[in-house]
């Protein structure tokens, strides 16, 4: 039975992701499922850069506001959901197009979920104590000692996944990275035209602060009071994630509002840079610029005519 077939629209955040997908997707009688962890959640809407309505009506979106944010979502749901979506839209005879810039929730949707050992409290527990007492610094040193590939990959501030790596290496013998590549190689359920638009740094960066103030200009800190006022906790995950962590920041009293836009571009540039290594490390991805339509278009056409024998 042929695999179904799907184009993977993936690059870092503020290289124009949304908007070529539209487009592909009103030339070509598409629809979008979305790979951003969290545009899932509902009443959070301008700091996760969701589609416009405007967008949404012209080219139907799937797995955007699915769950509230004090909900559980992973990658293993995402997977799950996306499926049957993608199930149904197959059978439908729309083209489909996954677009995201969550590297894992793709890899998932793809590959399946990485079976990595499961966690080891007590492992967890031993390096947290670690943490707590001799600093994130010196944890991110034993990562460094012990596995250095997964360090060169993890931010040193990260501690969670710093840890995870550290409990992996410790069970298996093995790092996290080796075991994430060898999965990337298994085979794919879906046929796959992967894109990726290509911005240089600097045009990247400029595009990321102009989206931030955008972002403020839009209502972000009125988002998030709206969502406090629902009763969701500060604490929530998706509450913490960039953009929406700051905002909490100035509304607290800590950052007076110019630094407050400055923390929010720096990490989304942090991010994005995070985002870059993650995409530009997978070798079946053709890279196009923004400006590349056409181009784009043609590749995407080739890849969905069927074979003639």
């Amino acid at each position: 039975m042929a695999k179904i077939k799907l184009v993977v629209i993936c690059s870092p955040t503020a290289t124009g992701k949304t908007g070529l997908a539209v487009e592909l997707a009103l030339a070509m009688g598409g629809e979008i499922v979305s790979a951003d962890s969290l545009q899932v959640y509902r009443y959070l809407d301008i700091g996760t850069a969701k589609p416009t309505l405007a967008q949404r009506e012209a080219v139907r979106h799937h797995l955007i506001d699915v769950v509230d944010p004090d909900e559980e979502y992973n990658a293993a749901l995402y997977a799950d959901q996306a499926g049957s979506v993608i199930e149904g839209l197959a059978r439908a005879g729309k083209n489909i197009f996954v677009v995201g810039g969550t590297g894992l929730y793709i890899r998932a949707l793809l590959h399946g979920i990485l079976a990595t050992p499961p966690v080891d409290q007590s492992i967890r527990d031993f390096y947290k104590q670690i943490r707590d007492r001799h600093g994130r610094g010196h944890l991110f040193g034993l990562l460094k000692e012990k596995d250095p590939l997964a360090a060169a990959q993890i931010n040193p501030n990260d501690w969670v996944r710093v840890i995870r790596a550290l409990e992996v290496f410790e069970q298996s013998g093995q790092s996290i990275v080796t075991m994430q590549r060898e999965h990337a190689f298994a085979g794919s359920r879906y046929d796959v035209c992967k894109i990726g638009l290509h911005v240089e740094r600097a045009e990247l960066k400029r595009r990321i602060d102009l989206r931030v103030q955008q972002m403020a200009s839009d209502g972000l800190v009125d988002e998030v009071r709206e969502v406090l006022k629902r009763g969701y906790s500060q604490d929530l995950k998706p509450l913490q994630a960039m953009g929406y962590k700051q905002i909490l920041g100035f509304l607290a009293g800590r950052y007076e509002w110019p630094q407050t836009l400055e923390l929010i571009s720096r990490a989304t540039w942090q991010y994005a840079k995070r985002q870059m290594t993650w995409f530009c490390a997978d070798r079946s991805i053709a890279w196009f610029g923004p400006d590349q339509f056409k181009k784009i278009k043609k590749t995407v056409e080739v890849f969905q005519t069927p074979p003639v024998y």
